[in-house]
């Protein structure tokens, strides 16, 4: 069976159009005054109940239909005002209610009525409906201010992995919430104030109006017109105006407070009692007032020894708890090390920018950097088959303006800078032309480049120029960063949790493998020398049934990484394949390549390659001179040699050319077709 709030929330919709109907209906026809008297005591009670819910709640936003409903009481109670103006100046009779609080709450003398109601409306208005308004617009001014910080806080820790996606929405829209609620406070403080300024305007509408009526139509002399009239038009406005002060210091609560872990009462008893010395001040000074001449003793003493027991037992109550603090201090002190907290984790990228580059992380101010790391991490999960590692995105004050810095595990690999609002035209030629800008170097490339106006894009395209934006800019730069050092970003726990993805379907690959034939570690180092050299790892079924044949036969991690690159001869292939369908390489001198294989060192630490140093020089000035002309053709410079020598050269050479790819005939897929662009020989081609 429902409960009554969900039969209630229901038919809400239709429970609000008959209550906006009756409004209505209540500015245009005359109600009877026993029905006064009930929407009369509705009113009182309803803004109780809302002054109540105010102080009962802990953030601002679990009441944020207040604005509204704020709206919709003043319109209420003008209502009433309206309905009880008609029975007071049509019957002189106003109900009970009304009457009542013209004769028994102030006693029946008109000037007290007046003088109270006189005073309600200066404490509503001048005090709290003033200060809550300029809290409520100082409140919405600064949220507003805040947003931009809290959502780049948020898209950060969602970037990082700190918050889900679905949690990462529910703070976006929290923060958005505040700012509308703050803004709608701002204006809605300004209907209390026009409420207090037409009761005024109201009963004095009440006293002229009624004695008119009374004196020209009723026949009733100046002093019985007088008195019937004033009481009703006085208790009129105080049944006004006391829900209406109720409702205004409900809203005083609301703006004033922020959010916190616990309702008003208590905030007030735990921060009012957190400072015992004070109340003993205060408990001292009271007791003085106590035995000054004049002044009454008993009400001061009665105050000053109750202050001094309260903070007499607040203070005993605080040593015990410092006390439990001590022992439980002293405790963890003796504690083993092991039970210690863990050292912050150092973050395995990471994106630290300047002050000036703010705009970029700033969703709400149109920057896309956040949305486009995030776009990396999938690039980089397709690419080469594994997830890239939250990268955090924090300002650092200590770059300059418009730098930014990647680092990987917190150290710096990478840096550059960029210019909000600019973009950034180069050519391949490193020719700029008459562009007019700011002249810089493109950080992936290296190319010449310059900083120009964004309206000026479309010129410099036209002029052959390659444009990009700042966030593209730095887009590339992380994406090449990370690809450059994807072996060392890869982790052993990410490598156990894709071991356990393919578990799920393939449980005999993983179980032939781990751990009767390789460690995980191993596993590891050997998916690590694969992205070494950008070989993507998204095969990982083959990769294992290839370690899982050979891994019996050797334990050799660099062996068995060239066993695996075989392997993948397909897809190695593909990879390298030009756009005319050929593979186009340079070869190696058979005999440079027969004298790195005799030169090959075998130790317990790994093999390596030592050759004279006038004989390596020459062979790397080779090497250069025709990986620089094969680049100038356009291709991708490719070194083909023997799978016996290919681990060796490639280790050989790449740290001195680090553009230089080094393929064997056996990762070469059958019927490929290769096209040769040159040798690397000793003698003069």
């Amino acid at each position: 069976m429902p409960t009554l709030l969900a039969r209630v929330q229901k038919n809400a919709d239709l429970l609000v159009a008959v209550v906006a109907v009756l409004v209505v209906v209540m500015f245009i026809i005359p109600i009877p005054s026993e029905m006064l008297d009930i929407l009369i005591t509705i009113n009182i009670a309803a803004s109780l109940i809302v002054l109540l819910i105010t102080m009962y709640t802990r953030d601002s936003l679990e009441f944020s239909v207040f604005p509204t409903l704020l709206l919709a009481t003043t319109l209420f109670r003008l209502a009433l005002n309206i309905s009880s103006t008609k029975l007071i100046l049509l019957e002189a009779d106003a109900g009970q209610v009304i009457s009542a609080f013209g004769n028994f709450v102030v006693g029946g003398n008109v000037a007290v009525g007046l003088i109270i109601f006189l005073i309600l409306v200066i404490v509503q208005y001048v005090v709290i409906t003033n200060g809550s308004n300029r809290v409520a617009e100082v409140a919405a001014r600064f949220t507003l201010d805040a947003m931009p910080g809290k959502q780049m806080a948020i898209d950060a820790d969602l970037n990082s992995g700190i918050l889900g996606e679905e949690e990462a929405r529910d703070r976006r829209q929290k923060i958005s919430d505040e700012a509308e609620f703050y803004g709608s406070m701002d204006g809605a403080s300004k209907f209390v104030k026009g409420d207090a300024i037409a009761s005024i305007i109201i009963v004095f509408i009440n006293l002229i109006g009624g004695l008119i009526i009374g004196i020209t139509q009723r026949g009733l002399d100046f002093a019985t017109a007088g008195a019937t009239y004033s009481l009703l038009s006085v208790g009129d406005g105080l049944v006004s105006q006391i829900p209406a002060l109720l409702i205004s210091v409900g809203t005083g609560i609301v703006v004033t407070r922020s959010a916190s872990a616990g309702n008003l009462g208590e905030q007030l008893t735990g921060q009012l009692f957190n400072y015992p010395r004070a109340l003993m001040v205060a408990a001292v000074a009271m007791l003085g007032f106590a035995i000054v001449p004049g002044l009454p003793t008993a009400p001061f003493a009665l105050m000053g020894i109750s202050l001094g027991i309260v903070s007499y037992i607040l203070r005993s109550d605080m040593k015990t708890e410092e006390t439990r603090e001590v022992e439980e201090a002293a405790h963890e002190a003796i504690k083993p090390v092991d039970d210690q907290p863990m050292l912050p984790r150092v973050d395995t990228i990471e994106l630290e920018i300047g002050h000036g580059l703010i705009s970029l992380v700033d969703a709400s101010a149109g920057g896309d950097l956040i949305e486009r790391i995030t776009s990396i991490r999938k690039q980089v999960a397709q690419e080469f088959g594994f997830l890239l590692p939250p990268v955090r995105v924090r300002d650092n004050v200590q770059l300059a303006h418009n730098v930014y810095a990647v680092k990987i595990k917190g150290v710096e690999v990478a840096r550059g800078d960029a210019m909000p609002g600019w973009v950034m035209a180069m050519s391949s030629e490193g020719q700029l032309g008459n562009l007019e800008g700011i002249d810089t170097t493109e950080p992936v490339f290296g190319l010449a480049a310059r900083w120009i106006a964004a309206n000026k894009a479309d010129e410099a395209e036209l002029q052959g120029f390659t444009v990009i934006d700042s966030v593209a800019m730095i887009a590339t730069h992380i994406t090449e960063v990370v690809r450059s050092n994807a072996s060392e970003l890869l982790g052993r726990q990410d490598v156990s949790g894709m071991l356990d993805l393919v578990k799920e379907t393939h449980p005999a690959v993983v179980g032939d493998i781990i751990p009767e034939v390789l460690s995980l570690a191993e596993v590891h180092r050997v998916l690590q020398n694969l992205l070494s050299e950008r070989i993507p790892i998204r095969d990982l079924i083959t990769i294992l049934e290839v370690l899982g044949d050979k891994g019996r036969i050797t334990k050799d991690l660099d062996l068995l990484t060239e066993f695996v690159r075989q392997g993948l001869a397909r897809q190695i292939t593909q990879q390298y394949k030009h756009g005319d369908g050929s593979i186009h390489v340079l070869t190696l001198d058979p005999q440079i390549e027969q004298t790195i294989v005799e030169n090959i060192k075998f130790t317990e630490h790994g093999s390596y390659v030592v050759l004279e140093p006038s004989l390596a020089q020459q062979i790397l000035e080779r090497l250069q001179l025709e990986v620089e002309r094969m680049t100038s053709m356009g291709y991708l410079p490719i070194l083909l040699c023997s799978a016996a020598a290919r681990p060796h050269v490639n280790r050989f050479f790449k740290q001195f050319v680090p553009k230089l790819v080094v393929i064997s005939h056996n990762e070469v897929d059958a019927g490929q077709k290769i096209e040769s662009r040159g040798m690397v020989s000793l003698s003069a081609s």
